[in-house]
């Protein structure tokens, strides 16, 4: 812990769980790795061999598309941009892969391309709009593992951008779960196409493989994966509406028997997630959690709080007790400050201690620093006091 002259710790009483909580066990799945994790609070609920490298299949797509979002965003390709099908995009109909059906005479839009790639899992789309956004597929798969290694993902490592088996192209629940995540957070904007149950491109309709699409309104993506290696696989996203908000789910599932199966085991792990587990908001995007003393500003005092609304996920039934927020920022606190800016932590603790959470805590508005003759008086109070 920090010197006290330079930290205070206020102890903020919040929701809290009983102290004899049981952690709610998770059902039996038909996988060989799985995980389940909520968005909303970013905590686990249950895995298995998550970190344990697999095959991704077309789950490899996720990257794919998340580079390609990118180079939407930063305006170096647009929706209605056509795009050449190279004589490699067209070979990806050798063997028995997942198609779009373009071929080396059209030029589909990205758009269009990205519903091939998404709806329709076409490995020929991934090629396409690979080498739209880098010129080739060996330049795109260097920009994925550059990603993956960016956010320290150590079980993930690409050959390909369509998830076709390949020496050396692995990645792991984890890192699946860590990739849409950021997927989702990143490109709300385009996460509509994972949600797209079919697609019809050159008169030839096709339907998501994702069959809980159609089977629980409560999903809403994002992508299956099938090769021989790796059995069939699912990444699955729910969002319910629960009386302290929204809670969005999110499983893994990797290596299960059948198209059926991994649908059956997924609904499976978020009905328990939603059931056996309660989402807490403990404290609101822009609310104050506190207003403490400022030192050299035009203001005497600083309101501080969080930029997002911070969520602890609990076995269903825990009451409010005694969970304590500890919050450690500087002391004194100095202007200039400006919204936004984290000036130190808070620590959410069980009622025994231990530190279930940690998130930023920031100023909620600007203060400017104060005069001459301001600054030159605080400086005499703080040397006194």
């Amino acid at each position: 812990m920090f010197p006290v002259r330079f930290l205070a710790a206020l102890a903020l009483l919040i929701l809290s769980v009983t102290a004899k909580a049981q952690v709610p066990q998770p059902p039996e799945v038909a996988a060989r790795q799985f995980l389940l994790v909520d968005l909303s609070s970013q905590q686990v609920l249950a895995e298995r061999e998550a970190d344990r490298q697999a095959d991704p299949a077309s789950l490899t797509k996720l990257m794919t598309a998340y580079l390609v979002f990118g180079a939407l965003e930063q305006k170096r390709l647009s929706l209605e941009q056509t795009l050449p099908v190279s004589q490699r995009a067209w070979d990806q109909r050798k063997g028995d892969p997942s198609l779009m059906f373009i071929d080396t005479t059209m030029t589909p839009k990205v758009d269009e391309l990205l519903h091939g790639m998404i709806v329709q899992s076409g490995n020929d789309a991934s090629v396409a709009l690979a080498e739209g956004v880098a010129g080739s597929v060996e330049a795109f798969v260097q920009l994925m593992n550059r990603q993956a290694q960016a956010w320290g993902l150590k079980n993930t490592q690409f050959r390909n951008v369509t998830g076709m088996t390949e020496p050396g192209h692995y990645s792991s629940a984890r890192d699946l779960a860590a990739i849409a995540s950021r997927l989702i957070q990143d490109f709300p904007q385009h996460y509509r196409y994972y949600k797209v149950r079919e697609y019809t491109f050159n008169k030839i309709r096709q339907h998501n493989r994702n069959l809980l699409l159609a089977r629980d309104a409560s999903f809403d993506g994002l992508k299956t994966g099938y090769t021989e290696a790796a059995g069939y696989c699912l990444i699955a996203s729910s969002e319910r509406a629960f009386p302290n908000g929204q809670r969005r789910l999110l499983s893994v599932v990797l290596g299960t028997e059948s198209r059926e199966a991994r649908a059956n085991e997924s609904q499976k792990l978020h009905n328990w997630g939603y059931s056996a587990w309660d989402g807490l908001r403990l404290y609101e995007k822009g609310k104050p959690v506190a207003e403490v003393p400022l030192w050299k500003g035009r203001q005497a005092q600083a309101k501080l709080g969080v930029m997002q609304d911070v969520y602890l996920t609990v076995p269903r039934g825990e009451t409010a007790a005694r969970l304590n927020g500890e919050m450690q920022r500087p002391d004194p606190l100095l202007a200039p400050l400006q919204a936004g800016q984290r000036v130190g932590s808070i620590r959410i603790k069980s009622a025994g201690g231990q530190v279930l959470k940690e998130v930023p805590l920031t100023a909620l508005e600007a203060v400017e620093e104060a005069g001459v003759l301001g600054r030159l008086w605080d400086a005499v109070r703080l040397w006194i006091r």
